[in-house]
């Protein structure tokens, strides 16, 4: 078996993607996930054996029909988690790098680097998305650690290769001044960050939920203001930190 025939499962695909990454890219959405974002808008992601079947080569085939348009961006893999299916994912992005792809994992680091560290050198950029610095916030966030996601980055750091950091301002979970500052203050040691998006909470997943059958806890949660992204914003810049 070569790289091109090794299969994955896929939720969905975006092939004029402007939101993951640097330029115009290819986003694929890999299926399955570990953990449980109370504000994940793509629950029906979360189990990994639904989806669609594919192979590695089908999806190269794929993305170079659309290489004219993504020359300055790239292909992203986003999910669910694309560290959760590692051999597809390293072997994608292997082969998009041998065509000259900018490749890009967008990542929650959930998966231990023991199982997944073929993949992340793949990636000539990873979007990490640190939910919450504090364990305790992280676990009613996701109902999981966040141990593997902190050492994903400290392994980025040791490598010098580029991280984007991705934050979601949630109110009355993870959009308080001192949560924020202090996760501000953590990344501000960090060499490897390239830039800090700062993200606003939104419900436009909540449909996906009602159809699951799921209970969806933020429903009463408001988005955060323009007053309040300004202001979380203003506090990473007071670090350092890009934007």
């Amino acid at each position: 078996m070569t790289d091109l025939d090794i299969t994955g499962r896929i939720h969905s695909r975006e092939t004029f993607g402007a939101l993951d990454g640097p330029g115009i890219r290819y986003v694929l959405f890999l299926q399955g996930c570990p953990l449980r974002c109370l504000y994940c808008h793509n629950p029906d992601s979360w189990r990994p054996l639904e989806g669609q079947e594919v192979t590695v080569g089908q999806i190269v085939d794929d993305v170079l029909r659309y290489q004219n348009f993504i020359r300055t961006g790239g292909i992203t893999l986003s999910g669910g988690e694309p560290l959760a299916q590692p051999l597809f994912t390293a072997a994608l992005l292997k082969q998009c790098r041998r065509h000259g792809i900018h490749t890009a994992i967008d990542t929650a680091g959930s998966i231990p680097l023991s199982c997944c560290q073929e993949a992340v050198d793949q990636g000539d950029l990873l979007l990490l998305d640190i939910k919450a610095l504090d364990p305790d916030d992280y676990k009613i966030l996701t109902g999981r650690s966040n141990t593997t996601t902190l050492e994903l980055l400290d392994y980025r750091e040791s490598t010098g290769r580029p991280v984007w950091i991705r934050h979601v301002l949630v109110p009355g979970y993870t959009l308080y001044p001192k949560k924020l500052k202090d996760l501000a203050r953590f990344l501000s040691h960090y060499t490897c960050i390239q830039k800090v998006e700062l993200l606003p909470f939104h419900k436009m997943g909540e449909y996906k939920w009602e159809q699951m059958g799921l209970p969806y806890r933020l429903t009463d949660t408001p988005a955060p203001s323009a007053e309040q992204v300004a202001e979380a914003k203003e506090i990473f810049a007071s670090f350092g930190l890009p934007l």
